[in-house]
């Protein structure tokens, strides 16, 4: 602004002066407390932390015993996991169905199918040592399930690791799925041990069948127990999987072994050599609970 010099000493000094001299700022120190946030922990929620789906083997079993247990045991999960899908894949309408559970919801059967595969085994055991003394004291013993001893363990004696067969002789060599023993195979006869685990058959699953026909007869007139009757889930799985998979169409289920007596006495042309094969397989008693304990099941 231009001031005429007539006028320039009536303007105050001050509004002479520059702006930042006319007016300083003055400031005021305000003391803040500055507060840290606190690091924050995110918690992740793992739900299927520790879940161990394979059956454990004892240190009890050396290098030699443990290839072979664990095959038995891989292969029981790959024909249980088979029964499964077949019922998943053809449900009632499935020949196989009808006649080892009659009419019934297959829905529980796929269920203890499934545990066996996949169910969390923390805390199983199959070991080779002789705890109880049952493989030692007790003749014909392939194993047994120790019961109250210990309900989450179970032995193998030496009489498995020289007997039982692996799933690539299915079929063959005169096996049959009724004419021959449920513990042929390591897969039919590990199915059995896994359904007296409580954290497998959650003290559900038991026997109401002893044999191949009596495991007929009780689909047809309690067909409810038959989906929680070990022996018919062990005929299932060894039938189907034979037909679906070992022999695929034809399948090998052949008679029971009385039947086949029966018919080779009474055909004029029979021959003594004309007895099937799987009738004169020595029945092995195995059991599945330590004798020195409540728990004694024979099968």
């Amino acid at each position: 602004m231009i001031v005429p010099r007539g006028l320039l000493a009536l303007v105050p000094a001050a509004l002479l002066l520059p702006a930042a001299q006319a007016t300083p700022l003055v400031y005021r120190e305000e003391s803040a407390t500055a507060t840290a946030a606190a690091p924050t922990t995110t918690v992740i929620h793992d739900w299927a932390a520790g879940w161990a789906t394979g059956f454990p083997v004892h240190s009890s079993c050396n290098a030699t015993l443990r290839t072979q247990l664990q095959q038995g045991l891989d292969e029981a999960i790959t024909m249980a996991a088979h029964a499964r899908d077949h019922l998943l894949r053809w449900g009632e309408d499935s020949p196989f169905v009808q006649k080892y559970f009659g009419k019934n919801s297959t829905a529980e059967a796929i269920g203890w199918y499934e545990r066996i595969v996949a169910a969390d085994k923390t805390g199983i055991w199959f070991r080779c040592d002789d705890p109880d003394q049952n493989c030692a004291t007790q003749a014909g013993y392939g194993g047994h399930w120790r019961g109250s001893n210990a309900t989450k363990e179970t032995v193998i004696c030496p009489l498995s690791f020289s007997t039982r067969r692996f799933l690539n002789s299915m079929c063959n060599l005169g096996y049959t799925v009724a004419g021959s023993p449920l513990n042929t195979f390591w897969a039919t006869d590990l199915i059995h041990r896994f359904l007296h685990l409580p954290p497998i058959a959650e003290d559900v699953v038991g026997h109401a069948a002893e044999g191949y026909n009596d495991v007929l007869e009780v689909a047809k007139t309690s067909p409810t127990e038959s989906v929680r009757d070990i022996h018919a889930l062990q005929y299932f799985a060894a039938d189907v999987y034979a037909y679906d998979i070992a022999a695929p169409g034809v399948g090998c289920t052949g008679e029971a072994a009385e039947e086949e007596e029966q018919t080779a006495t009474s055909t004029t042309t029979a021959t003594p050599s004309a007895t099937s094969a799987a009738a004169k397989v020595r029945r092995e008693p195995d059991t599945h609970s330590s004798s020195r304990n409540k728990y004694n099941v024979r099968s």
